[in-house]
């Protein structure tokens, strides 16, 4: 599924009288890594007149530097984004190996990086121990374990909106038993640095879409689409990087997790921080959400309008390959299976072995004698697909629709359907006489080799156990045709050309 959505975010601030503002530090770009694509992005600050410089913190998330050089009695500062809400997998990551199981040690150069992350909170009082003492200890796998605290969290602490500012210690947010996102995430910050994991607290938006159906045997989400900004915690796991976990669900961070700013500490992760004079104020918020476009779904198909349309597109095509006489047919690429041998290599997996050469020339001549005796036959090369040393081969045959013969004698063309490569006697003594019934003479038949150069160096790339007469090269068309090379030599020719 992808929605693309339309996010709009207005912070207001009106002052009883005109005052001089400080510097002001905006944290409200999504980060640079958002997993959640931001199709475009807009900021709009009022009043205007001001310097902007956009920066980058220690953490590299994106801080709007303002500076306004006169008075003034508001200041609002207003978001739009659009984001492609394309469904992500959180679980979509590998451990390093010594981190699959916890409990598990950093790496000392891990360790050192991550320093400002491992820091623990002094003073977390009791309730903190106990709750700290009641995380499994492992062992375990490691993706288990931060589900499990994750879920402990959602579990023990309810969720309420406090408007007092900053972040409640841990131990009071135990101790009531509720508190704000970002009470919640600062709290499993702090767990997950007690139990050895690099820890960092997340300042970002949460954007939740209405289900189209409701569930059958569970909540079903919210009534319609919602957002506001919202808190998390992300763990460092190597080999996998930052996981974001959100202790108010107890679920990992999906698409609608779109972070702003991520930070050792809650207080420079603030969306807006800055001075000002003492004055009277006045708070106004708010966030809306809408969808842009939606892709087809099972859960939300086409429209009747959509299907419409798509119909009638479908029957001007129609319309117009009617006009120019175009007929399409189906399977550009026939594929069959051998009665004899149906579970052979050569008709499952292999490129090629030893009778599906032989028996599609029989197969083709079967179709070309029922459908165009009179056609013109072509065995040429096929698709060359990477990795394989040869180009396929392709039976092609052409007639005319309207019953005109193009080739009279088949007697003309060679029947292959004993397979196997020709000899280049052959094609030297063909093109011999080509050359003398149009007048060339023989000075224009040239012998071809193989490239000399391109051999030897493929030889010396061989293990010095290896010869390529051996049969221990792995790809089986590789070794025969090294075999042969080698055998004949290379001075010999492979071909001509005229």
């Amino acid at each position: 599924m992808s929605i693309h959505v339309a996010l709009n975010h207005v912070t207001r601030y009106r002052y009883d009288r005109a005052v001089q503002l400080g510097a002001q530090l905006v944290r409200l770009r999504p980060a640079p890594h958002s997993r959640t694509r931001i199709v475009s992005y807009a900021l709009k600050v009022t009043p205007g007149g001001h310097f902007i410089n956009w920066q980058q913190d220690p953490q590299s998330n994106w801080l709007a530097r303002l500076v306004f050089p006169g008075r003034t009695t508001e200041l609002s500062i207003e978001v739009d984004l659009v984001a492609e809400m394309a469904v992500l997998n959180p679980f979509d990551f590998f451990l390093a190996p010594h981190a699959e199981q916890f409990p598990f040690t950093y790496e000392e150069v891990e360790r050192s990086e991550l320093a400002p992350f491992l820091a623990k909170a002094e003073g977390l009082g009791p309730r903190f121990a106990a709750c700290l003492a009641r995380v499994p200890r492992g062992p375990m796998r490691t993706i288990d374990f931060i589900v499990a605290i994750n879920q402990l969290l959602a579990g023990e602490i309810r969720y309420l909106i406090r408007m007092e500012p900053g972040v409640q210690a841990p131990e009071h947010t135990l101790t009531v038993g509720s508190g704000s996102c970002r009470d919640s995430a600062w709290l499993l910050v702090q767990l997950l640095r007690h139990m050895g994991l690099a820890a960092r607290f997340v300042s970002g938006y949460l954007i939740q879409l209405r289900a189209d159906q409701k569930s059958l045997d569970g909540p079903s989400g919210p009534e319609a689409d919602f957002t506001d900004l919202h808190a998390w915690c992300e763990v460092y796991l190597p080999g996998a990087g930052w996981i974001g976990l959100d202790p108010t669900s107890g679920l990992l961070a999906g698409e609608g997790h779109i972070p702003l700013a991520c930070t050792p500490e809650p207080g420079s992760a603030a969306p807006i921080t800055g001075a000002l004079e003492e004055c009277e104020v006045e708070f106004e918020h708010h966030m809306g959400v809408s969808r842009l476009w939606e892709a087809p779904r099972v859960t939300l198909p086409y429209t009747e309008e959509q299907w419409a349309g798509i119909e009638r597109l479908g029957q001007a095509v129609d319309a117009e390959l009617a006009a120019g006489d175009v007929r399409l047919t189906m399977g550009g690429e026939p594929t069959f299976v051998s009665m004899d041998d149906p579970d052979g290599a050569e008709w499952n997996t292999a490129a090629m072995g030893p009778d599906k050469r032989r028996l599609a020339a029989e197969l083709f001549h079967k179709l070309r004698d029922r459908h165009a005796p009179q056609g013109f036959v072509h065995f040429g090369q096929g698709k060359w697909y990477p990795g394989e040393p040869l180009p396929r081969w392709a039976l092609n045959c052409f007639w005319r629709r309207d019953g005109e013969p193009i080739w009279h004698d088949r007697a003309l063309i060679a029947d292959e359907k004993a397979g196997g490569a020709a000899d280049e006697r052959v094609a030297r003594r063909f093109l011999t006489r080509l050359a003398a019934r149009l007048g060339l003479g023989t000075r224009f038949v040239f012998p071809a080799y193989e490239d000399v150069y391109y051999y030897l160096w493929r030889e010396r790339r061989l293990p010095v156990n290896v010869d390529p007469l051996d049969s221990k090269l792995e790809d089986p068309l590789e070794r025969a045709r090294l075999r042969r090379l080698f055998s004949q030599g290379l001075d010999q020719s492979a071909g001509h050309v005229l």
